[in-house]
């Protein structure tokens, strides 16, 4: 003997389904995301982040030698600078009081960029939105 069983629990489960895979695919892109911040913020983050500031006096090295390139940047609009170790390419663009925004990690003090990670063109761009006073 054949049990006729309704659509509706088939339905339910597929919606069910189809909303774990939403949310599932919208927090593999969304999730993955990396913190822009100035370098007067640089202490309060553990981890992956991009910062975005002005580069501050002379670089020294090679951004392709085993030390790299050495430079300082600081808030676009303060005073608060972080040194800055970076590998790779460097933009034709890059040179003090260009803004740049580079991507690594806060190691003992120094920001070490990740390799090409260096981005010339408008980077301030990228800052979250100022708040306006209320």
């Amino acid at each position: 003997m054949r049990v006729s069983r309704s659509p509706v629990r088939l339905i339910v489960a597929l919606s069910v389904a189809g909303a774990l895979a939403i949310f599932l695919l919208y927090t593999a892109i969304a999730g993955s995301g990396t913190a822009t911040i100035k370098p007067s913020q640089l202490t309060s983050k553990v981890g992956r982040v991009q910062i975005v500031g002005t580069v501050v006096g002379p670089a020294v090295g090679s951004s392709y030698a085993a030390r790299g390139m050495r430079f300082k940047m600081r808030d676009i609009d303060g005073k608060a600078a972080v040194p800055v170790v970076y590998h790779g390419d460097v933009g034709a663009l890059f040179k003090p009081g260009q803004n740049i925004l580079v991507t690594g990690k806060l190691d003992r003090g120094v920001f070490v960029a990740e390799k090409n990670s260096m981005l010339t063109k408008c980077p301030s761009k990228y800052l979250p939105k100022k708040s306006s006073p209320s």
